[in-house]
């Protein structure tokens, strides 16, 4: 196992910068471009995060170290950014996602370090069914990298023929369906 609380937290701590850094001031061909029908560019990317941050990750940390086994997570709709977007801008809608993420690193700390929880506590997910703390929060970790490659790969996509033969050597280039 590989998985620190403390590496883990330095990369949830710099997912918003690394977005907003990215993203803040981009062109709407950017920041609308996607990969499809049914796919997230990179507005819908920031717009889940917010989501997640607001009912999935420390909704289901605090249901782990609280309520154990005793009851499953209510189901996170992973669309519902979708179903009710929003008309802020970019700008807005990074500053929104910092702020939430500020907040949740510190319940993350006040929970698990401050209070001692055990990262070996777990709970039950509607789909896999038990997880641990450990498990939710590196899924967290990977869930924001997750995010970061696949915004990296639309954009890198935008330009996928303007490359020419140089597309051979351009290694975000070679997948070629949309995850």
């Amino acid at each position: 196992m590989n998985f620190k609380l403390n590496e883990g937290i330095e990369i949830l701590e710099r997912t918003p910068r690394t977005l907003e850094g990215f993203l803040a001031g981009l062109s709407a061909g950017w920041l609308e471009g996607d990969e499809g029908e049914g796919t997230w560019n990179a507005v819908g990317v920031v717009e889940h995060l917010i989501e997640g941050e607001k009912h999935n990750w420390i909704p289901r940390l605090k249901m782990i170290l609280h309520d154990g086994e005793s009851r499953v997570f209510p189901v996170f709709n992973r669309f519902s950014h979708v179903e009710e977007p929003s008309s802020k801008s970019i700008e807005e809608k990074l500053a929104e996602f910092a702020s939430l993420r500020s907040d949740s690193v510190k319940e993350l700390k006040a929970l698990i370090v401050d209070q001692d929880h055990s990262l070996e506590a777990t709970g039950l997910h509607p789909a896999f069914g038990e997880v641990s703390a450990r498990e939710l929060i590196s899924t967290w970790v990977v869930h924001d990298l997750t995010h970061i490659s696949q915004i990296v790969r639309v954009f890198s996509n935008r330009y996928r023929e303007d490359v020419g033969p140089w597309k051979e050597y351009l290694g975000v280039l070679k997948r070629t369906e949309p995850s």
